[in-house]
C-alpha cells in the first residue's frame, strides 16, 4: 500500500473530499452572516435588531483561537469534521422547526449562534486535517480547489439558496378569492430544511470517503494545563511585537466602514422605495448580491493577489486601502438616484464588491506578515480573532445609525468612515519585498 509523508491512504484521492470539505466550511458561515439576515428582514425584525443581534454571531470565530487547542487534544481531526457537520444539520434543522414559533426571533438567534459554535470548531477541524492529511506538495497543489469550493458555497450560499426563497416567497397570492397566505415563514424552513439535508448528507459521505491518517491522533502527553501555559506564553508573545498596537488598530479599522455597510446591503435592497431602499424581490436580491456580488468579490481577489505579487504589498497597500474606501460611494449613489433599471444595480453592486475583493488582499497580506515568526500559527489564529472582532463591534450599531440617519444619511456615515480607513493603513510599516513573488 501506498503511503504519504503523512502516511495517508493514496487509493483515496484528494479530489473527492477538498472540494466538499471546503464547500461544506464555507456555506454554515454564510449561512449564519448574511442568509440569517435575509430571513430576518423578510419576517419582520427591524434594522437595528438584525445589526445588532446578528453581529454577536460573529463571537464564535473572534475566540475561536482560545479552544483551538481542544481540537487537538480529544479524538482526531476526522472525528471532529464528521461530528460537527452532524451537529451543523440538526442545528439547521432546529432553525427549520423554531420559524413557525411565537418567539421565533430569540429561539432562531440561539440556535444560529450555536451553529456559529459548531462551524468555528469545524473551521479549526477542517484546516488541521488539510495540512496533516497532505503532503507540503499536494497543499500547494490543492489549496485552489480549496479556495474556489468555499466561494462556491458563498454563491449557492447567499445566491442560490436565497433565489430560492424568494420563488417560494412570489407564491404570496390569493389562493382563494379575497384571501391570500403568505409564504414567506415557509420559505425560509425549506431553505434551512435543505442545509440540514445538505450537513446530513455531506456527514455520510465524508465518513466514508475522508482517509484516516496516521498522523491524525490527540497528541500524547499534553493536558489542557499544559497547552494553556503554553498558550498564554504564545499570546504574551503576540503582544511583545514591534508595532503592536499600529497592527491591532489596523486590524480592527481598516474594515470599519464595511464590517457596517455589509449588515445594511441585504436590509437597503429589500426595503421599499418610500423608506429609501430600492425594493427588490428577495430572489432579485439574491441574483444581486449572492451572483454578481460574490463575482466582483471573487474577481477583485485574484487582481489584487497578481498585482500585490508583482509589485508587493508596501507599493499596493495605499491603493488598496482607497479601493476599499470609494467603492463604498456606489450605494449612496444608489440611494440618493434609487434606479428603476437592475443593471445600474447590478454594476454599482459588482463595482463596490470588486473593490472589497481587491482592498481586502492588502489586509490579508498584513496579517500574515505581522504573524511571521517562531509562532506563526498561533500568531496567525489570534489576528484572525481581531479580524472577527473588527467586524463584529461596529456592525453592532448599523441598524440603529441606520433607522436614525436614514439610508442617505447612513451612506454619507459610511463615506466619512473611510477615514480610519486610510489614516490606520498610512502607519503600517511593511518591507519593500514582501509579497513580490
Amino acid at each position: 500500500m501506498l503511503k504519504s509523508r503523512n502516511s495517508t491512504d493514496r487509493r483515496v484521492s484528494p479530489w473527492s473530499w477538498v472540494s466538499t470539505l471546503y464547500f461544506a466550511q464555507g456555506l454554515p458561515y454564510v449561512a449564519v452572516m448574511t442568509i440569517s439576515v435575509i430571513m430576518y428582514k423578510r419576517l419582520g425584525i427591524s434594522n437595528t435588531d438584525i445589526a445588532l443581534y446578528t453581529s454577536w454571531l460573529y463571537l464564535p470565530w473572534v475566540i475561536k483561537p482560545f479552544w483551538s487547542p481542544v481540537v487537538d487534544l480529544f479524538r482526531t481531526k476526522r472525528w471532529w469534521i464528521i461530528m460537527m457537520e452532524l451537529l451543523i444539520a440538526i442545528g439547521f434543522a432546529g432553525v427549520a422547526f423554531t420559524i413557525p414559533a411565537t418567539f421565533f426571533f430569540q429561539s432562531t438567534l440561539a440556535v444560529f449562534w450555536a451553529i456559529a459554535f459548531v462551524s468555528a470548531t469545524h473551521d479549526i477541524a477542517a484546516d488541521g486535517y488539510y495540512m496533516i492529511a497532505l503532503s507540503e506538495h499536494d497543499q500547494s497543489f490543492y489549496v485552489g480547489i480549496r479556495s474556489t469550493f468555499y466561494r462556491i458555497s458563498t454563491i449557492v450560499g447567499q445566491g442560490l439558496l436565497v433565489m430560492l426563497a424568494g420563488y417560494i416567497e412570489s407564491r404570496n397570492d390569493a389562493v382563494l378569492p379575497g384571501e391570500s397566505m403568505d409564504y414567506t415563514p415557509l420559505a425560509w424552513m425549506v431553505v434551512m430544511a435543505v442545509l440540514s439535508v445538505f450537513f446530513l448528507l455531506v456527514s455520510l459521505y465524508h465518513r466514508l470517503v475522508l482517509p484516516r491518517s496516521a498522523s491524525d491522533h490527540p497528541v500524547p502527553g499534553v493536558t489542557l494545563r499544559n497547552v494553556g501555559k503554553e498558550f498564554l506564553s504564545t499570546f504574551i508573545s503576540f503582544f511583545k511585537k514591534p508595532n503592536v498596537g499600529v497592527a491591532v488598530a489596523f486590524m480592527l479599522l481598516y474594515r470599519f466602514p464595511e464590517a457596517q455597510l455589509v449588515k445594511m446591503i441585504n436590509p437597503f435592497l429589500l426595503d421599499g422605495r418610500d423608506v429609501g431602499g430600492l425594493g427588490l424581490s428577495t430572489a432579485q436580491v439574491g441574483f444581486v448580491y449572492g451572483t454578481i456580488g460574490i463575482i466582483g468579490l471573487t474577481l477583485g481577489g485574484i487582481v489584487g493577489g497578481i498585482v500585490a505579487a508583482r509589485g508587493g504589498l508596501k507599493k499596493w497597500l495605499m491603493p488598496m486601502a482607497w479601493s476599499i474606501s470609494l467603492t463604498c460611494g456606489t450605494f449612496l449613489y444608489l440611494a440618493i438616484v434609487q434606479p428603476d433599471d437592475m443593471l445600474s444595480v447590478n454594476i454599482c453592486v459588482f463595482v463596490e464588491q470588486f473593490g472589497y475583493g481587491f482592498g481586502f488582499t492588502a489586509y490579508m497580506l498584513y496579517l500574515i506578515y505581522f504573524s511571521e515568526g517562531p509562532f506563526r500559527t498561533a500568531h496567525y489564529a489570534i489576528c484572525t480573532g481581531f479580524m472577527a472582532l473588527g467586524m463584529m463591534l461596529p456592525g453592532m450599531m448599523a441598524g440603529w445609525l441606520q433607522e436614525m440617519m436614514g439610508y442617505c444619511g447612513f451612506f454619507w456615515w459610511i463615506i466619512g468612515c473611510c477615514v480610519a480607513t486610510i489614516a490606520v493603513t498610512s502607519l503600517i510599516k511593511v518591507p519593500a519585498s514582501f509579497g513580490k513573488k
